[in-house]
């Protein structure tokens, strides 16, 4: 029996949105924050609430027109899976591995993912969202929230994520932290985890429990 856990971000580590977001945070940014061109880079991983709260405090008109255009924007999107992710996901419950999804999206786009994926529920344990923590990443209040679902600490628990504050969430509970680079490159997320992989295709579980001896 492994006393462990596995946490997956979302958007960048199960589905693969992350350039999606980026095309539209970035024509975000360009139309209100034409000096901060780094916009769409300072926003990921963020919860819309706490993105409202900080960019758009003083202006709830246009705060309520970028959350109907991002919620228009997701009714459209397509949401795929990363490569491997379903099959490396199915192996660790064959080893009896706990799993949840720890994301910063709300319920109303989960819910637009669940008509794509009903199955998705099928495959994880939980499944948190932004609504289940007061403060978003790069905190690490989702993961310590997620391994205590689990009787665990989060010391215990695997952390897959993509975006730097993600990881530096899952940094900071303690977790062991596996980098995707679906969203930066390699060298970027190398001080923030203990293993890097480009996608799930060839990887394995007990690569995975085997980072942890390392």
């Amino acid at each position: 029996m492994h006393h462990t856990a596995v946490l997956f971000d979302l958007d960048g580590v199960i589905i693969d949105t992350e350039w999606q977001y980026s095309d539209f945070w970035k024509s975000i940014g360009m139309a209100d924050f034409p000096n901060m061109h780094d916009f769409h880079e300072r926003i990921k991983g963020h919860t819309l609430k706490q993105i409202i709260a900080t960019y758009y405090s003083e202006n709830s008109g246009r705060a309520k027109e970028v959350i109907d255009e991002l919620h228009d924007f997701e009714s459209k999107m397509q949401f795929p899976f990363i490569d491997g992710v379903v099959t490396f996901v199915k192996a660790l419950h064959t080893e009896g591995i706990p799993t949840a999804i720890v994301t910063s999206s709300d319920q109303e786009k989960m819910m637009r993912l669940y008509k794509q994926h009903p199955n998705i529920k099928e495959l994880f344990d939980h499944i948190f969202t932004a609504e289940n923590t007061q403060r978003s990443k790069p905190a690490p209040d989702c993961y310590l929230h997620a391994a205590q679902e689990f009787g665990l600490e989060a010391k215990d628990c695997f952390v897959f994520e993509d975006s730097i504050s993600g990881l530096q969430a899952g940094k900071n509970s303690g977790a062991i932290v596996i980098g995707l680079t679906t969203t930066n490159a390699a060298s970027a997320i190398a001080p923030l985890c203990q293993c890097i992989i480009q996608d799930f295709k060839g990887f394995s579980v007990e690569q995975m429990l085997n980072i942890k001896r390392q």
